[in-house]
């Protein structure tokens, strides 16, 4: 029937992502058909010297001198934490890849975040698991890690790996077995106190796999007294975060399940409680950034697990699978900051087992997304999007959130680091350093088990 129909002009769309610069797709475009739009190039190409309409931002070629000052001066401003374990040799059920050097004891953990810290000048904490972590003198190692020129971030107690958690730890049906699990976090609070850290992360892994296993309110009664317990032990400053996971390692329920557990038990205990939420801990499709807003709303946002995934609790290098949706929980976490006369005390926390990442590269590429979801998040034009929501202006608002999510902000963030005195590419700086190649020589493979953490 007729002639093929003519193909539409190339069009010159480009693409942009975190790895270099931007590739034309006209040859893709010649084979779709007629009825495909072909998406005009100043919509998503970034690199633009027309000013926005007051004339005051730039696109990402600058920003007006006043306001790039202050970018760069919350960047340097802003601090994450980074986790003990994710130094060390970690692993799935199925087998542990050991990677050449990877810390053996909390001193190698200490060394190798405290070289993160150098070469990103924003990693001062370090969370430490108990009984992973455990050392008979704490003042010995408070001060190696100030030595380092890092000190101890959050105490997180191990409430899942012991044989007598099976059925629970402060849910257990057994209230020895819950006792033996309050007798733990106490004793986390004691090295907290000891080693000046004023934060307990607390997650359990307590659940059921079968309906009828157990008396799920009688489980509620049991964690809210056990908490209460653990609450009123707290040092005067000190935080109780709480975290919560929909599923895994229980199937059928889990007690501590979502952000609302966790922010009624955190309203029942009093002030020094707060929600801790890892980003990996939901069901598929939630929207992260309203939990965030909410929370933030009712001041019981306490900190971040920061990490990514594709299916579920994957512990993915955050920033690596969803990048959009990280901007957007910093946009919440920007825009509710500017609005307050005082900022929240928010912990931004990275939390990730690298399976077969080299360990501490795979630190550095996790701190690097995030610093950019915030550089993003600060250069969201706050008038612009209010008037555009103000009036309606759905895809107006939209566009204001996505030009600052399609701005290359690798240039404000070199130059942030360029001011702090270090290398402007962290992942660089560590690949010429030789420290890899070093921890490699000197440290001999982990005789540890081969299916996950220490003592698994």
């Amino acid at each position: 029937m007729g002639s093929e129909n003519p193909r539409p002009p190339p069009c010159q769309l480009q693409v942009h992502d975190d790895r270099g610069p931007a590739y034309p797709l006209f040859l893709l475009f010649q084979s779709l058909p007629l009825h495909v739009l072909c998406i005009k190039e100043d919509l998503l190409k970034r690199e633009q010297d027309q000013p926005t309409e007051d004339g005051a931002r730039l696109t990402s070629q600058g920003l007006a001198s006043e306001e790039r000052r202050a970018v760069l001066e919350a960047i340097k401003r802003f601090t994450i934490e980074t986790p003990s374990w994710g130094y060390g040799d970690s692993g799935t059920r199925f087998k542990v890849f050991h990677w050449p050097g990877a810390a053996r004891n909390l001193r190698e953990k200490l060394a190798d975040a405290a070289l993160v810290h150098r070469l990103t000048g924003v990693c001062p904490r370090v969370a430490i698991h108990i009984p992973w972590d455990k050392e008979d003198d704490w003042a010995a190692v408070k001060s190696y890690a100030a030595e380092l020129g890092v000190r101890i971030g959050a105490v997180n107690p191990n409430l899942f790996q012991d044989e007598e958690y099976r059925f629970g730890s402060l849910c257990h049906p057994d209230p020895a077995v819950r006792q033996r699990a309050v007798k733990h976090v106490l004793e986390c609070i004691q090295i907290a106190r000891e080693v000046d850290s004023d934060t307990i992360s607390l997650w359990l892994a307590d659940g059921t796999n079968y309906p009828g296993q157990d008396d799920l309110r009688a489980r509620k009664r049991r964690l809210e007294e056990t908490l209460t317990e653990i609450y009123a032990a707290l040092a005067p400053g000190m935080r109780l975060l709480i975290e919560y996971k929909f599923f895994e390692p229980a199937f059928y329920h889990t007690d501590l399940a979502d952000w609302g557990m966790a922010y009624t038990l955190a309203r029942k205990l009093g002030p020094q409680a707060r929600v801790l939420v890892d980003t990996g801990h939901h069901p598929q499709g939630t929207n992260l950034a309203h939990i965030v807003a909410f929370l933030l709303d009712e001041d019981m946002l306490g900190g971040f697990h920061f990490n990514d995934r594709r299916y579920a609790d994957d512990d993915l290098i955050v920033g690596s699978q969803h990048p959009f949706e990280l901007f957007l929980v910093f946009n919440e976490l920007v825009a509710a900051t500017t609005s307050q006369s005082q900022a929240p005390r928010i912990d931004y926390m990275i939390d990730q087992s690298h399976n077969i990442e080299p360990k501490i590269e795979a630190m550095l590429q996790s701190v690097l997304h995030i610093q950019s979801a915030y550089a993003r998040a600060l250069l969201v034009d706050r008038r612009r999007l209010a008037e555009a929501q103000a009036a309606g202006d759905v895809l107006g608002a939209y566009r204001v959130l996505r030009d600052a999510f399609e701005t290359d902000v690798r240039p404000l963030l070199a130059q942030a680091r360029e001011e702090m005195g270090l290398d402007p590419d962290p992942i660089a700086a560590f690949r010429r350093s030789g420290y890899a190649e070093e921890v490699a020589r000197s440290r001999p493979a982990s005789k540890s088990g081969a299916s996950g953490y220490p003592g698994a």
